[in-house]
């Protein structure tokens, strides 16, 4: 009989200690950002939690599904390298405890890249018309928007108002739930 008229707390016990522990898992999804800058390709991986991911594998596949190449994070989360291919690419990266995500970096991308570094050369004033003109405004665009752009997108990662209002929900959750033993113990 005692054990039945103690259900209620030993049923909220059990909810508060799985909302407690299972908070955690939840904080360390894993994020990858990948950027051109120039001719190389660089990777920042992190948890959500903002601790950077060190030791985290990157893999880098082709659009047929093909490996070209495998490296690791550094202490900073990052891991650069010149792509082996102006095609498609899918950036794969395996962090600790199995966490895993990926990003993809466009054939276009890679090849405005490309024509961008070849494109910058010096040339006599008289020479110069308006496409190359262009083309080192573009790249002096890119190069200064490169962190702004990384910036955004740690930001979009970070937690979206699905996830406070998911939050929300939870503390009217266990509020109604004390509510409901409060009452209950009154009766």
């Amino acid at each position: 009989m005692n054990f039945i008229h103690r259900l209620p707390q030993i049923i909220l016990l059990f909810a508060l200690c799985f909302i407690l522990f299972a908070s955690p898992a939840f904080a360390h999804k894993v994020n990858i950002f990948a950027y051109l800058e120039g001719d190389t390709l660089y990777t920042e991986s992190y948890f959500s939690d903002g601790r950077k991911v060190e030791g985290g594998t990157i893999e880098v596949y082709d659009s047929q599904g093909n490996k070209l190449l495998e490296g690791k994070t550094n202490k900073e989360g990052q891991f650069n390298f010149k792509p082996p291919k102006k095609s498609a690419l899918k950036i794969v990266l395996i962090a600790s405890m199995g966490h895993k995500n990926s990003c993809t970096i466009s054939a276009d991308e890679l090849l405005d890249a490309g024509d961008r570094v070849q494109g910058t050369g010096h040339r006599e004033a008289s020479e110069i018309g308006l496409e190359p003109i262009k083309q080192i405004i573009e790249t002096s665009l890119d190069e200064r928007l490169v962190p702004i752009m990384r910036g955004l997108k740690k930001i979009e990662e970070k937690g979206s108002f699905r996830d406070l209002l998911g939050g929300i929900g939870y503390i009217f959750g266990i509020f109604g739930v004390v509510l409901y033993f409060m009452t209950k113990r009154k009766d």
